[in-house]
């Protein structure tokens, strides 16, 4: 892995960092922490086509008396799930006063077919998918790109289709948008992200 990236959270106490091959595609190997809503450590192996279209996602998420795996391949048919799962979540998040999480992965594939992107909650990394994709980085405005992606959600590695927009706001700028929430998010020429209000600034290598 020739590069890496590393981004201190700024929603929560937390880091991320990814060594990474951008040269066909993308090859990822990325670690999150975050202490919120329980502290846990999150592992991906992340795999694009030469497209930058998402082939296989492996995550592996734990914390203090859980663990859980989620695996997604998207072959000519469709995507294949499957998942794992041990100790308790959901008492982590009960102690923690938050609601149960529900069960990793998702029961119906099908629901994610319209997905060529997937997005890890939390990540600012899976944001680089649909903008270098869709070649949002170095391009002037542009209208609106409305794409379904299929959203890992984080600690608990539950997996749902989610409509999310990318909108070139000119060079180096790109607007997310998804249900309500909407956030400009300074890129690099390459397409990774600088910086996310709200969630993510990347540390400058030193």
């Amino acid at each position: 892995m020739p590069k890496s990236l590393f981004w201190s959270r700024t929603d929560t106490a937390g880091a991320e960092h990814v060594s990474f091959d951008d040269r066909q595609g993308l090859t990822a190997r990325g670690t999150v922490l975050a202490a919120d809503p329980v502290p846990y450590t999150c592992r991906y192996q992340l795999t694009t086509g030469p497209d930058w279209a998402t082939t296989r996602l492996e995550v592996e998420a734990e914390g203090a008396g859980w663990s859980r795996s989620v695996r997604l391949e998207r072959a000519g048919d469709g995507w294949r799930v499957r998942t794992g799962e041990e100790g308790d979540l959901d008492a982590a998040l009960r102690a923690a006063g938050h609601p149960p999480a529900g069960l990793p992965g998702t029961d119906d594939p099908d629901r994610l077919a319209d997905a060529l992107d997937v997005d890890l909650g939390g990540s600012p990394l899976f944001n680089t998918l649909p903008v270098r994709r869709l070649g949002l980085a170095r391009g002037p405005a542009d209208q609106p790109r409305r794409l379904t992606v299929a959203w890992v959600l984080v600690p608990s590695l539950v997996v749902v289709p989610a409509e999310q927009v990318y909108s070139s706001l000119g060079p180096a700028r790109v607007r997310f948008a998804s249900d309500t929430f909407t956030a400009d998010l300074d890129v690099d020429p390459e397409g990774f992200v600088v910086r996310y209000p709200g969630l993510a600034e990347r540390a400058a290598p030193r």
